[in-house]
């Protein structure tokens, strides 16, 4: 198994990337346990000095100004803890609950957060026997950290929470056995350090992003397809179009757009044609797609620092504790929402031109891609149902990070909404892949039907693929398995590793 020195400053969104598809040995690197334990003992100073210091020595949300006595101190960890796991709704997946433990694990090892390195270390034991405590995905507004599903995961360590390990739940003690470590015992800011943060909120967005690279690439494969099956033009990615907009994304979106549109007997049998122009959700690929991936980008930038970030409250600089608000999801929340906007539009250019390809725009196909128009149906119904998972898609895209809700009797009055961001984004994914899916059987189909022309060699390439899956069938049948199977080649991202270029992020 790889190894994964976790020092505060080094995780990439890469790293992040690669830990989903192979876990790594994870442990604290020795820098980072030196600064957590000057942390640690400016948090022991600032309890038997007895000032007020949040979170402390003092109760939590609007209950800052109580003031918590010595004795009480290790029990306000625990209440906090007990407290505060009123998660809800299903439990978040494996991979998800993977990448929030090593986000956790590392932004404590920055050594601000007056945390114990052991505790960390029994974070971790967890996490490298896969012992992975069982997190409801619902219950956080992303401010004051992601408390709700983060005492959940803090219930573990001290052996009170519930975790899957080999398929089964295990619970209490025997998930710390599982793990080959015992119960942690909380100290002072010890509860509140492991249940203030943003890696719920930031695992979902990068989830989001990860996805959205290969739903992007997909995308542009299926649109390329979809021109040759619509016998559309290439000239709306000539270079010079998109150097003249200036916009980087655009630039090389056309790009890899030229690098699968090459020739092929398709293309050269209408150069003739009478089509002047085709309509805009085929020639304006690369400015939708442009941003898109502009959009992904600017992501991946927030994402890269989220990695390293310290997002607790308060946090420690030398013998000063100070209280300040990195606990906010605002960043991630933008970002959630913006890659969320990004998708839906994805899907609503795909669903374009699979209406198109069921028109007869290009006049060598059939209605709706019929071997006996009127007698059959054809895809008829599945651009219905293309348009049905756009339209859902528009809804979702509405901005989690507009609303807010007070909390907390009104100290908590401005919160992100950045899990909910995420969530949705999530949501959008995996309909924009069934979009993409539809787009993809409909232009195969397309292609099919003007043999004995041929696509470009890249094009056929996929062509091949999908074929592999699902054989040609000409006649009315059921569409929803070849749906199916075709979405399954999308987020296995196979479609999307036929463009050059690799991935675009990470």
């Amino acid at each position: 198994m790889p190894e994964l020195t976790l020092t505060g400053h080094d995780l990439t969104l890469k790293n992040v990337r690669d830990f989903t598809a192979a876990p790594a040995a994870s442990s604290l690197g020795d820098n980072a346990r030196t600064n957590m334990q000057y942390s640690v003992d400016a948090v022991s100073k600032a309890v038997a000095a007895g000032e007020p210091r949040y979170g402390i020595n003092t109760g939590f949300g609007a209950f800052a100004n109580q003031r918590i006595s010595v004795e009480k101190v290790r029990e306000l960890q625990y209440n906090l803890v007990r407290s505060h796991a009123c998660g809800v709704g299903a439990a978040l997946p494996a991979h998800i609950v993977r990448r929030i433990m090593l986000l956790k694990a590392n932004s404590l090892s920055v050594g601000f957060s007056g945390i114990r390195p052991e505790v960390v270390d029994t974070l971790l034991a967890l996490l490298n026997h896969d012992v992975l405590p069982i997190i409801p995905g619902k219950g956080s507004v992303g401010a004051s950290g992601d408390l709700a599903p983060l005492a959940h995961l803090a219930l573990a360590l001290i052996g009170e929470g519930e975790a899957m390990h080999d398929g089964k739940e295990l619970t209490g003690e025997k998930l710390l056995a599982a793990a080959k470590t015992s119960a942690v015992e909380l100290g002072a800011k010890e509860g509140l350090a492991l249940l203030n943060g943003t890696q719920v909120s930031a695992a979902l967005a990068m989830e989001g992003a990860f996805r959205l690279d290969v739903l992007l690439r997909t995308a542009i494969v299926s649109g390329a397809l979809t021109v040759e099956g619509l016998a559309g033009s290439y000239s709306p990615f000539d270079a010079r179009v998109h150097e003249a907009r200036r916009l980087p994304g655009q630039i090389r979106v056309a790009r890899l757009f030229r690098r699968m549109l090459t020739n092929s007997e398709i293309h050269n049998s209408h150069t003739g044609c009478d089509r002047v122009q085709d309509p805009y959700a085929v020639r304006c690929m690369p400015q939708v797609y442009g941003a898109v991936m502009d959009t992904l980008e600017h992501a991946a930038r927030t994402l890269e620092l989220e990695c390293n970030s310290v997002s607790d409250n308060p946090l420690i600089f030398g013998d000063d504790v100070i209280s300040g608000g990195n606990f906010h999801a605002e960043p991630l929340a933008f970002i959630s929402d913006f890659m969320g906007i990004a998708a839906a539009e994805l899907g609503s250019i795909s669903e374009r031109r699979t209406d198109l390809l069921v028109r007869r725009v290009n006049p060598g196909l059939t209605m709706f891609l019929t071997e006996q128009p009127g007698v059959e149906s054809g895809f008829m119904m599945a651009h219905v149902t293309a348009a049905a998972l756009a339209s859902e898609n528009k809804t979702l895209a509405h901005p989690a990070s507009v609303d807010s809700i007070p909390t907390s009797a009104g100290q908590e009055d401005h919160v992100s909404m950045a899990p909910w961001a995420g969530h949705k984004l999530l949501a959008i994914c995996d309909n924009l892949a069934s979009i993409l899916a539809i787009e993809l059987l409909g232009a195969a189909h397309a292609i099919d039907s003007q043999r004995p022309l041929g696509t470009t060699p890249e094009l056929e390439a996929v062509h091949a693929i999908i074929r592999s899956e699902i054989s040609l069938n000409k006649k009315d049948h059921r569409l929803d398995k070849d749906m199916a199977a075709v979405t399954a080649l999308v987020n296995s991202g196979i479609i999307a590793d036929q463009l050059p270029g690799g991935r675009l992020i990470g």
